[in-house]
């Protein structure tokens, strides 16, 4: 069993609460610096010239990177070690100057072999609403 202890106490939680929101505006900065620590150095991301040669109207920013930025909301929220499932579906490229928002809400609650477990829908959106990223998570709670 992990040393670490559930941040989110389960009964205080309810189906529709939701975490606190972790917004960040998108640079082309953010791009460069992700490109050098992942790895990623696909034009796409940080050639502007190339990105407009392929059609695109600019640069985009690295999936991972936005969605590291909603794990990351969840993990804030849940407490590192008690994120036991994180998947998302990626529905939108996002731009430089977007701003970047997380939106996390509780769906259920279960108690399992593994312990008490809160269920959330997690999105990731730009200033208009637009959704990027969306998907679920299961949190270890207390």
């Amino acid at each position: 069993m992990s040393n670490i202890k559930p941040k989110l106490q389960y009964d205080a939680v309810t189906v529709g609460d939701e975490a606190p929101v972790i917004s960040h505006e998108l640079k082309r900065m953010d791009l460069v610096r992700y490109s050098g620590a992942s790895g990623d150095f696909n034009p796409m991301h940080t050639d502007e010239v190339a990105a407009k040669q392929a059609g695109l109207p600019s640069v985009f920013g690295h999936g991972m990177f936005s969605m590291g930025l909603l794990g990351r909301a969840v993990t804030d929220w849940a407490g590192v070690g008690n994120l036991k499932v994180y998947g998302v579906r990626f529905t939108k490229q996002t731009w430089p100057g977007e701003t970047l928002s997380t939106k996390i809400v509780v769906t259920g609650k279960e108690e399992t072999p593994e312990g008490k477990i809160i269920v959330a829908a997690l999105q990731l959106l730009n200033q208009n609403g637009e959704v990027k990223l969306e998907g679920t998570s299961r949190v270890l709670a207390a």
